[in-house]
């Protein structure tokens, strides 16, 4: 029961209960009009290689997907590009400073955050970062581990979208 019309009861706006499910992406409610649309959050992943080649995977500290592999990133504060929000994850979370950013692509998820279904774009970049050396686990990173197109346990990495953020880097690497 993770859905927005099996968890989302009353009108933001008056508070009143006939706030009712209106498709795919919207609710409204009858009492008061207000017309509320589930909308997708935007959200940030990092490809980064050391100087070996090996991609850089972070262990995820919390649910969802607690222990498992994910590239580090995470979400777009409001009022904060793309770009800027990447560098700040990293900083945050892996403590380097980004010094090159470059877009690869995007894909859909789904991201279960307190019961509720959290629908996110998440946008995938290729970062450079300028020293390995300040590299340091915090905020909601658990650990980190290099990895290779050989040798990454695809069962490990806990999101389908990070999957084919890695599958698609590979990918377009290769050619």
């Amino acid at each position: 029961m993770t859905k927005p019309e099996e968890v989302l009861k009353y009108c933001p706006r008056c508070g009143a209960s006939n706030f009712n499910f209106e498709g795919i992406h919207s609710f409204l409610c009858q009492a008061c009009g207000f017309h509320f649309f589930v909308n997708s959050a935007a959200a940030v992943a990092a490809l980064i290689e050391n100087e070996k080649g090996e991609l850089l995977l972070s262990v995820r500290a919390f649910e969802p997907h607690k222990g498992m592999l994910d590239l580090p990133g995470g979400f777009v504060n409001i009022n904060e590009s793309a770009e800027k929000a990447v560098a700040r994850e990293i900083k945050e979370e892996l403590n380097l400073e980004v010094t090159e950013v470059k877009f690869l692509a995007s894909f859909s998820n789904e991201y279960i955050f307190s019961g509720y279904s959290v629908y996110t774009c998440d946008l995938a970049f290729c970062c450079k970062v300028s020293n390995w050396a300040q590299l340091q686990v915090q905020d909601d990173v658990a650990g980190f581990k290099f990895v290779t197109y050989q040798n990454v346990d695809w069962n490990q990495i806990g999101a389908e979208s990070i999957k084919k953020i890695i599958q698609t880097y590979w990918e377009k690497r290769a050619k």
